[in-house]
């Protein structure tokens, strides 16, 4: 039995209130210098012009495509962008690649097209071990891209064959509460990025002044 379910009472605020307990715990136990070093590889893609992509699917697809609004758009940055990109958006293209190699080629075959050495690849996955998310991760380091995985659960397979990682520490199935911290933690990277490069142009300007 996972958390949500051993919490689980009829009466709604009681539920509620047990929900927002358990969520609160888990964001507790995150590794905050996980969430740092994730911070860094960001801000180290931005210097060098690098593309992130973000992957993932079902709830996660939702995500990556938050992730990289509020990356690429959200921190306000144009003379020097976040160049953010979700590998989830283009229906045309996953459907083509689905329908025509298979669903486990949905996200390594656009990076095919699209990746360059000292990109980043960012897979989001309650579970970790979508053979789609697996594959991209296969080929991102045969191209020379870095890997990150955002995973709950127990990281599954993705979160050891990544190069870096933020885990959320969840019990099994527990897909609200994972997806619950993905979201804040998207949140919280782009709060942080939006606020960097207001303090960079300011200090600019100041030195300038």
């Amino acid at each position: 039995m996972n958390n949500v379910d051993r919490i689980f009472t009829k009466d709604p605020v009681a539920f509620a209130g047990a929900y927002l307990e358990y969520l609160t715990t888990v964001l507790a136990n995150i590794d905050r210098a996980e969430i740092g070093a994730f911070i860094e590889t960001l801000l180290d893609a931005r210097e060098r012009g690098a593309t992130v992509f973000f992957i993932g699917n079902g709830g996660s697809a939702a995500t990556s495509s938050h992730f990289a609004n509020d990356i690429a758009i959200g921190s306000n940055s144009y003379d020097k962008p976040f160049r953010a990109l979700a590998l989830t958006d283009n229906n045309a293209i996953i459907t083509a690649i689905g329908n025509d190699f298979g669903y486990e080629d949905i996200f390594s075959r656009q990076l095919q097209v699209l990746g360059k050495p000292g990109d980043v690849v960012v897979a989001i996955s309650a579970s970790g071990n979508s053979p789609n998310l697996l594959k991209a991760f296969e080929h991102a380091k045969s191209a020379g891209m870095r890997t990150v995985a955002i995973t709950a659960f127990d990281g599954g397979k993705m979160k050891g064959a990544a190069d870096q990682g933020v885990h959320v520490p969840t019990g099994m199935k527990e897909y609200g509460p994972a997806e619950d911290a993905h979201m804040i933690l998207d949140h919280l990277v782009g709060a942080y990025l939006m606020r960097i490069v207001v303090a960079a142009a300011a200090e600019q300007q100041a030195v300038a002044a």
